[in-house]
């Protein structure tokens, strides 16, 4: 036992530099006002008061909420046939796969954001194709098409891995056990194979939603600046007015947000399993 607490020291440590103390700095400068000094902070609700009385601010919090809605939607029912696929394949071209899904995932988020920007772009590679066909230029880079393709693009094979994990793991015997009992293919799977996918489904909603609903520099680079989320207030606040105290005030909102999503995809997550045991 001792040695298993000492194995932990560093996990420890690294919790409470790395998480621990960034999010008190960040409950320290919501409650407070701005001052130089610990001594000149003064206890107030106001920086909430700012965001959740002002209609701007709102829009922006709704807005965001729903591009992190119909990305994950979206990324969901692009990345489930595709997992599911992956999951029918061989052990051999599945790994093959899974490989190329994962590939541009080495390759860092913003580089890759700025790949897209020279695919959408005016005399990018798509307007040009276009072009081949004498179908004309499309106005793509830097509208809501281009945000939501951006994070699709970079989420989804989050999607994918989940539900492919939950699905790879799935006992084949209990297809075979519906078939003899006469079930044909789509309940098979609307019976069998769905449910027992629904803890990969969940989790793959959940990375996807997190990130998606916090992303400043997608809509940023994509967006041209003209499709703002709450991302990109809080960067706004941070780096350039310098409003860390509405900045900090901002992000804990959406860190209760956030875990409040979280604590709704676990009650989903644990229905099936509470009524599979009953």
């Amino acid at each position: 036992m001792k040695s298993f607490r000492r194995i932990t020291y560093p996990y420890v440590a690294w919790i409470l530099v790395m998480i621990l103390a960034p999010m008190l700095l960040i409950m320290l400068y919501a409650f407070t006002t701005a001052g130089n000094e610990v001594t000149t902070f003064k206890f107030t609700l106001a920086n909430f008061a700012k965001f959740l009385t002002d209609r701007d601010y709102i829009e922006v919090l709704i807005r965001s909420l729903v591009v992190a809605v119909e990305t994950t939607a979206i990324c969901l029912l692009l990345g489930y046939p595709i997992a599911y696929c992956l999951a029918k394949l061989p052990e051999k071209n599945n790994l093959l796969m899974i490989l190329l899904i994962t590939m541009p995932t080495w390759i860092n988020m913003l580089v890759r954001t700025y790949a897209w920007m020279g695919i959408l772009q005016d005399n990018g590679v798509i307007n040009n194709i276009l072009g081949w066909f004498g179908l004309g230029r499309v106005k793509m880079l830097y509208t809501d098409f281009a945000v939501i393709l951006g994070m699709v693009y970079n989420f989804i094979p989050f999607m994918i891995l989940q539900i492919h994990t939950s699905l790879a793991k799935m006992d084949k015997s209990l297809l075979e056990a519906a078939n003899d009992l006469g079930a044909n293919r789509t309940q098979a799977f609307l019976r069998v194979t769905l449910p027992l996918s629904l803890p990969g489904v969940i989790s793959g909603i959940t990375l996807v939603f997190l990130p998606a609903v916090s992303s400043f520099f997608i809509p940023k680079l994509l967006g041209g600046g003209q499709f703002v989320l709450v991302g990109n207030v809080i960067e706004s606040r941070f780096l350039t007015a310098g409003d860390w105290n509405f900045g900090s005030a901002i992000s804990l909102i959406m860190a209760v947000i956030i875990m409040l999503s979280m604590w709704l995809t676990r009650k989903v997550d644990a229905t099936p399993a509470s009524a599979g045991k009953e």
